[in-house]
């Protein structure tokens, strides 16, 4: 695990970045392009890398854009132009520029990007602040609702095979580009999720740019596709998929094939829909019951046996394969996120390792490299099930990096800071991170005290206790000259050219503290030419005394600062990978 989170996985989202998924072996080399969509992924796992690179992405992206707040769904990366072969009509493509830009902000604090002027389609006379082209998108998908409040979705959403207003009858001919009918009756419930989970970022956004009203506005409007799908996305064990052109409804029980989609079980939960009432437990229980497989989830059981006009290329696939029933690995780590919402730390991780090329306990049968994540496995109604096919450009690479960084691990960038809420298994009693964040270099090591399940906050003994008091006052001592924070079950160290002592400070397993840099960058004194880092072995291993035991912590017995050991093959080096082998991660 050390390996994958630090090098591997990694290196892969710094590759997946550069070329998206317009030269490789699977795809059509450069006449494809690079995708809106799978571009403002990308972002989840590189933006921390090279932010700046990641700041130019999104002004490429937005640059596609439609005045109406639609875009191309690929454009070429020379001229920066979208591929009129394609177009648009995607509409999950509006909300991912809202997605990629609360990522960059939040890692950066860099909020100077939402009033860069920015075309639209690429003409210099229609140039607007980039807020404006946000606001156009989240406004996108409240223009084109459907019969039940859902989010229409035109040629298609996320999964580019569910082609729902295509209808094509004519062999050979391509389902991306031939010509739909557009019903103004097909709605997808993944866009829902994905709406409603982009609200809060939406919001934070508007705020940063003075638009309080717009703010209030987005809230509401979250609220309001919150009941939509509570009232018509519920099928009693899970979430439908979508109501395709004729108003039936997509993975159903009711259905005779495809009765139950991995994507709105994942991006729904994650968006915080139905919790309270329960659905999200059963949806992800019914994950675990009907789609769940040895080599990871499967995207739809049971698989179509024949082709559904109605459906699209979905059901063109043999049973068990891409789209049709295959284990889809871009979208696994959305319910290892989903299973971190609800607080399920042995869940989340069982289904990340299922996938995780380092956790393979049969790489003849996977074929692929067993460092890289793959786009699919065959499912298990293929004939060579367990078999990956199309490694490295995958958006499985950012998604997955994200999942274990940000919600295992739980060391996330927000817009007031950096927040810490680990959700750990139990095998995983403690973990040891390196985080750079706007400057400033943390520490974080965390010890398991809640099992498989997310802990409570508290303090020394682990006792519950009041957070914003105690977090406050420890973060005002430490901004005076103090550079470490004690936490229950969890020690950060600030590296700063100080003493080192204790400050009184809060949080543990699930306790979600959120520290604040300093403004502006500090100079960090013997700080490892690694930007983050995590390692998973007792502290009292490599010689230090176990945090919260009282001892002090002897100067320089902090992580190791060597360089990664040279092997042979193909190793990125540490540079590019901006980690390092013994525990950097982001």
């Amino acid at each position: 695990m050390n390996r994958m989170v630090n090098i591997w996985n990694q290196y892969q989202c710094m590759v997946t970045f550069n070329l998206s998924r317009s030269a490789s072996y699977y795809e059509s080399g450069i006449g494809r392009g690079m995708g809106f969509r799978d571009s403002a992924q990308d972002l989840l796992g590189f933006v921390h890398m090279v932010p700046q690179r990641a700041r130019q992405r999104l002004v490429d992206l937005a640059a596609t854009q439609f005045p109406d707040g639609s875009a191309y769904h690929q454009y070429q990366p020379l001229t920066r132009r979208g591929n009129f072969d394609v177009g648009g009509g995607f509409n999950d493509d509006p909300l991912w520029l809202i997605f990629g830009a609360a990522a960059y902000v939040r890692e950066t604090g860099d909020a100077s990007i939402l009033h860069q002027a920015v075309p639209f389609d690429n003409d210099e006379r229609l140039s607007q602040p980039l807020m404006e082209h946000l606001r156009r998108s989240f406004h996108f998908t409240l223009d084109h609702l459907g019969p039940h409040g859902l989010p229409l979705i035109g040629r298609a959403d996320w999964n580019d095979c569910l082609n729902l207003n295509c209808f094509s009858t004519t062999p050979g001919e391509s389902f991306q580009t031939t010509a739909n009918i557009e019903s103004g009756v097909a709605e997808s419930l993944f866009i829902a999720g994905m709406f409603i989970g982009v609200c809060a970022d939406y919001q934070a956004l508007c705020r940063l740019y003075g638009w309080e009203d717009e703010a209030c506005q987005a809230a509401a409007q979250g609220e309001k596709m919150r009941q939509s799908v509570l009232a018509h996305g519920w099928d009693g064990e899970w979430f439908l998929r979508a109501y395709d052109a004729h108003g039936r409804k997509v993975g159903s029980r009711e259905c005779e094939e495809g009765q139950i989609y991995i994507e709105p079980q994942g991006f729904l939960v994650m968006a915080g829909v139905g919790i309270k009432e329960g659905y999200a437990q059963r949806a992800l229980d019914s994950v675990r019951d009907r789609l769940l497989t040895p080599h990871g989830v499967a995207l739809l059981a049971p698989p179509y046996t024949r082709y559904h006009p109605e459906l699209g290329e979905i059901s063109s696939y043999p049973p068990g394969y891409k789209e049709n029933g295959g284990i889809f690995c871009h979208n696994n780590p959305w319910i290892v996120l989903a299973e971190v919402m609800l607080g399920h730390g042995g869940r989340a991780f069982d289904i990340y390792c299922r996938t995780c090329p380092a956790y393979l306990s049969d790489p003849a049968l996977h074929r692929t490299e067993p460092y890289v994540y793959s786009q699919m496995v065959a499912g298990p109604a293929a004939p060579r099930f367990g078999q990956a096919k199309n490694s490295w450009l995958t958006g499985t690479a950012a998604w997955t990096f994200y999942a274990i960084s940000q919600g295992i691990l739980g060391i996330r960038p927000d817009y007031d800071g950096l927040r810490v809420d680990p959700c750990l298994p139990a095998q995983l009693s403690e973990v040891t991170v390196t985080r750079r964040f706007r400057g400033s270099l943390y520490r974080i090591h965390i010890r398991n005290l809640a099992g498989d399940e997310k802990g409570r906050v508290g303090f020394g003994t682990g006792k519950a206790a009041e957070v914003p008091e105690a977090i406050r006052k420890g973060l005002e001592d430490a901004k005076k000259n103090l550079h470490k924070i004690a936490l229950n079950g969890t020690t950060m160290r600030r590296m700063r050219a100080a003493p080192h002592s204790r400050v009184p400070g809060a949080a543990a397993h699930g306790a979600g503290v959120s520290l604040r840099p300093p403004s502006g960058p500090r100079p960090c004194k013997r700080a490892p030419p690694a930007a983050q880092g995590f390692q998973t072995r007792r502290a009292w291993q490599r010689g230090r005394p176990p945090a919260g035991s009282g001892q002090p912590v002897p100067r320089g017995m902090g992580l190791p600062h060597k360089s990664p050991r040279q092997t042979t093959g193909n190793r990125p080096s540490n540079e590019a990978q901006t980690a390092s082998f013994k525990g950097r991660f982001a």
